[in-house]
């Protein structure tokens, strides 16, 4: 297999906004946070991480500074997908200059593509990059699946890294890693997963519940990695509540309040996202409470 990202949780990183932009005062105190918790990596500027809303500017000064926050501690992944591939090919240069360890390219979304696209579109993106690159597959978003026959071609790449799977499907993603196990790194694109994806030849998840909890998210994979299988699903089973709490809406407006409840940011959000449901916010809360949370 071609040098891992990362082994264990990556955390897809809110980004604290106030009515003016990005907050850094909050952003660095949380990626602390992160990184004294023990989490193993941090993406910036994904789905989480609301990149949809922000300005090229923004972006990439996001990306910069997480770099820069990081200081070497633990690898950077930076949130460099977009429907159009001369713009991600850009953006995805710029997070290599800027000493990002590793960048995160999704699926075209709106106008998709097809199976001999992607390849195409990955493909370019590889060559043109100096980090490696983690492809991401969540088809409930973007409309447009990654077939496993797509990553056996694509895992050819020296520059194509691993694959973070959110497309739920077990059967899809066993016939995947009967092609790529000894040449893409799998991470669960989901939390509800995360054991599953692990006993496939998983090295970890690109988590949304590690906002919040970065210490027990690690812990699940730390118990799988040990041989505890049993635990690691134990955890699996008790925070699958909370897990359900986090994307009873669209993701990241439950973390943000989530986050928001901790003290870690405000609970701004830019349209189209809109604040949660308070019924569904506060049951998420009392969750959070039962976890000592807040």
């Amino acid at each position: 297999m071609k040098k891992t990202v990362f082994r264990g949780v990556a955390t897809a990183l809110i980004t604290p906004f106030d009515e003016h932009g990005i907050q850094y005062e909050q952003f660095g105190r949380l990626i602390d946070w992160q990184i004294e918790s023990g989490i193993n990596a941090l993406v910036i500027c994904g789905t989480t991480g609301e990149s949809s809303t922000m300005t090229d500017e923004e972006h990439r000064e996001a990306i910069a500074f997480a770099v820069k926050q990081a200081a070497g501690r633990i690898p950077i992944i930076a949130g460099t997908g977009s429907n159009d591939t001369a713009y991600a090919m850009d953006l995805t240069r710029y997070a290599g200059t800027v000493g990002a360890d590793a960048a995160l390219v999704v699926t075209p979304y709106y106008n998709k593509a097809t199976q001999r696209g992607l390849i195409e579109m990955f493909t370019a993106l590889a060559d043109a990059s100096t980090i490696p690159l983690i492809l991401y597959n969540v088809p409930s978003r973007t409309g447009v699946n990654i077939e496993p026959d797509t990553y056996r071609v694509l895992a050819e790449h020296e520059n194509i890294a691993g694959i973070k799977e959110a497309n739920g499907n077990i059967a899809k993603i066993v016939e995947t890693m009967s092609y790529v196990h000894d040449k893409l790194a799998l991470y669960s694109g989901n939390d509800d997963q995360i054991v599953p994806l692990l006993s496939l030849g998983g090295q970890g998840v690109i988590s949304v519940l590690s906002n919040l909890m970065p210490a027990q998210t690690v812990e699940i994979c730390n118990r799988f990695f040990s041989g505890d299988i049993a635990g690691a699903a134990q955890l699996q089973y008790h925070y699958h509540a909370l897990i359900s709490a986090l994307f009873s809406e669209v993701n990241p407006i439950p973390v943000k309040a989530a986050m928001a409840a901790m003290g870690f940011c405000q609970n701004t959000l830019r349209l189209p996202l809109t604040p949660m449901d308070k019924t569904k916010e506060a049951k998420l809360l009392d969750l959070m409470r039962a976890e000592h949370l807040i």
